[in-house]
């Protein structure tokens, strides 16, 4: 029999000075650049949807409550009908949850030459070079009960992509370098 071998239990790596919440890796291949994670815009989309659910609910409830409460309200036919529309408010709550969340994006991918987009659903949206970039403000939405920091509605333009809308924090999105105004 053999004498028992030593085993070497690795240790973990020392913190990074760099904090991880800002700055993250990418895949190998992507472009590098500094990762900003959009707070304040998923903030402000998580608490509308809320809202929406919340509001969404109430209407059920009542009309709920309504049906129930009709003379002639319990019975076998009024059951499969408060089942339909018990399945059409769960789809309508899916769907504008669906439709609130798509356009706030998890995070901007900032880079010399241009940015990247994280969707929420984890789409990545190139956007470069940032000369050829236009970036609209259509609305600032202040701090308030849906955010605690002022979050803009962007339309983003490039030559050769159809025309994106996010709700973003503001400062978030690099500022195109100054030029001749286009057409």
């Amino acid at each position: 029999m053999s004498a028992p071998r030593a085993v070497r239990i690795p240790r973990a790596a020392a913190p990074s000075s760099v904090p991880s919440a800002t700055v993250r890796a990418e895949p190998v291949g992507a472009p590098q650049g500094e990762r900003r994670a959009n707070r304040a815009g998923t903030q402000r989309g998580v608490r509308l949807t809320a809202v929406y659910l919340l509001v969404l609910a109430a209407i059920y409830l009542s009309f709920l409550f309504y049906a129930r409460s009709a003379p002639g309200g319990v019975g076998p036919g009024v059951t499969a009908g408060l089942l339909t529309f018990s399945g059409i408010a769960v789809l309508l709550g899916v769907a504008g949850a669906v439709l609130t969340l798509s356009p706030v994006p998890r995070a901007v991918v900032v880079r010399p030459d241009g940015f990247a987009i994280i969707g929420r659903w984890g789409r990545r949206t190139e956007w470069s070079p940032l000369a050829d970039v236009t970036i609209l403000r259509v609305r600032r939405y202040p701090a308030g009960l849906l955010s605690n920091e002022t979050v803009d509605s962007v339309e983003v333009l490039g030559p050769d992509r159809r025309r994106r809308s996010y709700l973003v924090e503001t400062g978030l999105l690099p500022e195109p370098p100054a030029g001749p105004p286009r057409e």
